[in-house]
Parts: C-alpha cells; structure tokens; sequence
C-alpha cells in the first residue's frame, strides 16, 4: 500500500486543489490512499479496520448517482448551502471529485470512495496511479466563491467576493450608488471611482455595470470578468470613457454595491416617477377618501421654489381624490407609507388640472416634488362597515357625484357613482327595508353613471349600465331613454326604435322621449336617402 499526498490532474488539468466548475472553493486534502484492483488485500490496518466498521458508524458510505460512487460524512458541515455544481468543466479534475464534491457543505469533512470509471480509469496516471485503481480520499470543505454566468453566454461572469445584505436587489428603474475599478485584460487600472451614482436602466460605463447590479444585494462585492461586448464603453466615442484608451476593452470589474434608491413609476408611462428617499413605516398607504397630512415643495427645472406647503408642526391636510392636489401629486402621495419621504418628477400632463401654484407653472414640462408623508387616516373599507354605515357611505358618495356632475366634472363623478354602488354591492345581511333601500340606491347610481358615460362618449358603457337598470325595473323610462341615445350614437337605429317606442308607451307624455324620437326619425330618413343615393350609384354603374 502506497500513500499519495498530492496526486497530479489529468493531463492539462489544474492541480486538484484548485478546483472549478462554474463555482470555485478551497479544499483541504487530509490523505490520499490508492488501491489497486490487483493489490486490495495490502491496505494498512488502519484503513481496512475502518472500512470493515463502516456499516456500524454514525454515518454510513452512501451513493453518489448510480456510477458506484460513495461517500461516508466523517463531520457535518454548518450550513445547508452546497456548491453550486453548473456545467461540467473539461480537463480540470477527475468526475468523482466533480460529483463528490459538490455535494458538501461548509466545515463538512467526509470520505470518498471514487471506482476507476470515475477516477483515471484503464489508463491511470503513472507512475503514481496504475490502471484501474479505486481512489480513497479524506476530504474537508473550508469554503468556496460562487461563480454566476449573469447573461447565459459566458459573456459576464460573476464571483461574489463579499456577500451583501438582506434579500432585496435594484429594479431596472433604480438609481443605485457603486464604488468600482475597471482594468484591462492586462491588469491596468483605466477607470475608478469610490461613489458614482446612475440609473440601472440608463448604465454606467459599459453594459456589464447595470446588468450585474440587478443581482446585487446593499453591501455585495463582486468581481466581473467580462467578454464580447459587455465590456465596451456606452458612448459610441469610447474616448470619453476610458480616458485615451479607445481601442481597449475591459475585462474585468470590481464592484461594490453601496446602497439605491427605489424608483416606482407610477402611471405606468414614466411621466409621474416617484424616488424614495426615505423608506417608510409598516406597509399601508393611503386609499380612496384618505385623510392625509404631508409636507411638500415644488421646484421648477432651474430649481426655483413655486409652492411650498405644510411643515412639521402644521402639516398640510387634505382628502384623496377631491382634487385638493395635482393628479401627478395625488397619485404619487397615494402610494407612499407613514413617514416616507420621495422626490416625484411630474409631466405636465399630469399637472393640467391644477392651476393654483404660484407663478406661471403652466409652461413648465416637468415639475420636481420633495414630499413627506407625515400621516394619514384611511377611509374605513366596506366590508368592516355595518349595514347602516355602508347605506350612509353610499348616499355621501352619490352626493359627492352629484356635485360633480352639476360642475362637469363627468369622470370624476361617474368615479364616484361607482364608488357608491360597491358599498351595497353584497345586501345578503340587510333586512327587508334596507335591501329596498339600496335596490334604489344602486338603480340610481348606475343612472346616473349612465349619464355621465353619455357626457364622456362612451356609449357601449351606456348601454351596460342602462341593460343592468332593466334587467331590475324592466319599466324604468330613464334607462331606455339613455340606451336609445347611446344606440342613436351608434347608429344602431333599430335598437333605438325598439326602446323609445317602449317608452313612450310607458310616459307617453314625456317631452324627452317625444324629442328623441323626433331624432331618431330624422335619422331613419337621413339613412334612406343615404341608401337610395348608394342603389342608384350602382344601378348607373351597372347601365
């Protein structure tokens, strides 16, 4: 019997010690026995003792995959991580040790039996392994380097040098702050900075920067090395990059994620975008009907102060969705939690509706908020409210609809309408009074929704609100009056017929109805001569 300290790799290999998949880690190899298929029976005492006492240990030899080979845990390791084993890795060390080790875990010392197919197989490697030998090694892992290929292509790996914090990592609107060292392939430093800041989506020096931040967590170190075109410039003229080094290409990257800020879009089209600059408490914000205190200022472009409102001993207080505030601001204020504090960028779009800033902010594209959100008091939700409660909720909500229509205000009424309606939406726990009380509430309501869909041109609306209202009150003159002018919008006169005929049976004396029906009369005429002027086109064309 032969002890080997430290066997050679397999030819263009690396040594054993240095051992890589698409994970690395260092390794402490305790000892190393061969055993020939021709010489079992020289084994030390020791080892034979050992092997002839396995089944009666603590940890028995187990198999690994179904090619014979084993493994017996000596000590366990401390955590439940194994490497990670990726792509297999040609030339780099024996299978055994590839499929071995990859199942262990930190601290975790073991033994592994690996049969020749897996080791050196028929050939060996002399002088020092003959042919068909079975390896024995004594194996402890002390740690290892994670190694993500990030892009799929071997374009951008990247080895984690220090682990980070926490589980979050930036999102692709985020603007993160790095610390960073770009070198050449030859290991010259080009490019350094110790705080730069930057938008994940926009990048930073080359694409490998905002593609590799995505996967960092506050505090992670890592080291990229990088290929192809992750490691160009992002200007077109490097020069301005890589300070006189046009015709180079980086290669690798050291890259300290040091904190970012979490940027939301808010309306989806990136004209309202909300930067947290303080997180918030807990995790509710603020609903429809919301009273809510905060502090804000509003900045032009040239940061020239327009409007400043609330402070900490008096913060401004109004209710959401009462048009008391900018759309842009509201929408933005109705996403942050107790105590955040957010710069919002606002699109004039969103500031339209607003016309009482100081100074003339209507020329302005873009506006900039500091805003804090002191507190709020949420409206009490439906489903806790009682009976009676969501009744009165319900007529406040009609109301408040009603004023907004007599001011024109036809979206925001129709909004309200709805809002009103889900209140009494579930009536299974009303008593007999109540449910024809809500029964007319709801009616109502979706009357008047109706209406307001008229005002804002969307008629197939109409005519599912007013359908809703008949298929309650089938008599209901109001709900044919409104879908007999959404069908005549639509020119779908027959419909229209059919529904202003059946009221004027119902109200025969209605002014309203006998208009309508004048139009539509004015219609079908209109639509003839149309027709007839088409048939007598043909018939000339024909002759």
């Amino acid at each position: 019997m032969e002890n080997i300290s430290q066997p050679k790799a397999p030819k263009g290999g690396k040594p054993i010690t240095a051992y890589p998949l698409l994970e690395t880690w260092k390794l402490f190899l305790l000892s190393l026995y061969l055993i020939s298929s021709m010489a079992f029976s020289l084994l030390s005492h020791s080892l034979e003792n050992e092997l002839k006492i396995e089944d009666s240990e603590e940890f028995p030899f187990i198999e690994i995959g179904n090619e014979g080979l084993t493994k017996r845990i000596l000590r366990k390791g401390v955590t439940w991580q194994t490497p990670f084993s990726g792509d297999e890795v040609e030339g780099e060390v024996i299978k055994g040790w590839d499929e071995g080790v990859a199942t262990m875990k930190k601290r975790e010392r073991a033994i592994f039996k690996i049969p020749p197919n897996l080791a050196y197989g028929a050939v060996g490697s002399p002088p020092l392994i003959p042919p068909n030998a079975t390896l024995i090694f004594e194996i402890e892992m002390l740690s290892w380097s994670a190694i993500r290929d990030l892009t799929g292509d071997g374009g951008i790996m990247k080895k984690i040098i220090q682990e980070g914090e926490g589980w979050a990592t930036p999102r692709e609107a985020d603007e993160v702050l790095v610390k960073y060292e770009a070198r050449l392939e030859n290991g010259m430093l080009v490019k350094s900075d110790t705080g730069v800041e930057f938008n994940v989506s926009e990048g930073y020096l080359c694409p490998a920067m905002s593609i590799a931040v995505k996967t960092m967590r506050k505090g992670e170190v890592a080291e990229l090395a990088m290929k192809l075109c992750y490691g160009l410039s992002q200007n077109s003229n490097r020069t301005t990059e890589l300070d006189g080094l046009p015709d180079s290409n980086l290669t690798t990257i050291k890259l300290e994620l040091m904190s970012w800020n979490v940027v939301t879009d808010v309306s989806g089209d990136k004209k309202i975008l909300k930067k947290i600059k303080k997180v918030g408490e807990g995790f509710d914000r603020p609903n429809e009907g919301s009273q809510v205190k905060v502090i804000y200022l509003c900045k032009r472009e040239d940061g020239a102060i327009i409007e400043r409102k609330g402070s900490k001993e008096e913060p401004f207080e109004f209710t959401t969705q009462e048009e008391q505030v900018p759309e842009g601001l509201e929408r933005a204020i109705m996403t942050m939690k107790k105590a955040e504090q957010a710069l919002v960028t606002i699109n004039s779009e969103y500031l339209c509706d607003q016309n009482n800033l100081q100074g003339n902010a209507a020329n302005d594209k873009v506006l900039y908020y500091e805003v804090e959100m002191v507190d709020f008091i949420k409206e009490k939700p439906f489903w806790k409210m009682d009976t009676q409660e969501k009744i009165e909720a319900c007529e406040r909500k009609k109301h408040d609809g009603n004023l907004l229509f007599k001011a024109e205000n036809f979206r925001r009424a129709s909004n309200k309408y709805e809002k009103a309606v889900k209140y009494i939406e579930f009536d299974h726990s009303f008593s007999d009074d109540e449910k024809r009380h809500a029964n007319s509430l709801r009616l109502s309501c979706n009357l008047n929704k109706a209406a307001c869909k008229l005002k804002l041109g969307e008629y197939t609306e109409v005519v599912r609100l007013c359908t809703k209202v008949l298929e309650q009150d089938p008599l209901n003159v109001k709900a044919l009056y409104r879908r007999c002018q959404a069908y005549l919008k639509t020119s779908d006169l027959e419909k229209a017929e059919a529904d202003i005929k059946r009221a004027l049976i119902i109200d025969p004396n209605n002014r309203d109805i006998k208009l309508e029906y004048k139009e539509l009369k004015l219609k079908q005429k209109e639509y003839s001569r149309y027709e007839a002027d088409i048939f007598s086109t043909m018939l000339s064309r024909m002759s």
